[in-house]
């Protein structure tokens, strides 16, 4: 194989390598409460992504089935990895929502939802 036929292969690789981890993104790899389940009257809400997020741009809310919002305080692990929000008071009975958003360490924004009921 000649210079001419390899630059074309070496060219074709290292794009094909450079996208790599620009194409991986955080998902979401946990949370307590789980998605779906039902749970006893819960004090906080933690969130576990795959990579670090950006803490200036990650965050969530938690929604009430009347739509409210309910107050929560959010901080993020040394790691950069777990969103953990404390709530005033535990949740009463009925169903919620987490709403999710994050800026991963590749700047890239994502968002996600689930649900979970306190009995």
């Amino acid at each position: 194989m000649g210079y001419s036929n390899i630059v074309p292969f070496v060219a074709v690789a290292a794009v094909t390598i450079a996208a790599g981890p620009a194409a991986a993104h955080a998902r979401l790899v946990s949370a307590t409460p789980a998605p779906g389940s039902a749970v006893s009257a819960p004090r906080s809400i933690s969130l576990t992504f795959s990579e670090r997020t950006m803490a200036a741009f990650s965050s969530f809310d938690v929604i009430n089935a009347a739509g409210a919002k309910i107050a929560i305080r959010v901080a993020v692990s040394q790691d950069g990895k777990t969103l953990t929000g404390t709530l005033a008071r535990p949740l009463p009975a009925g169903a919620y929502v987490v709403n999710w958003r994050i800026a991963s360490s590749d700047g890239h924004r994502m968002t996600g939802r689930h649900g979970f009921t306190v009995r």
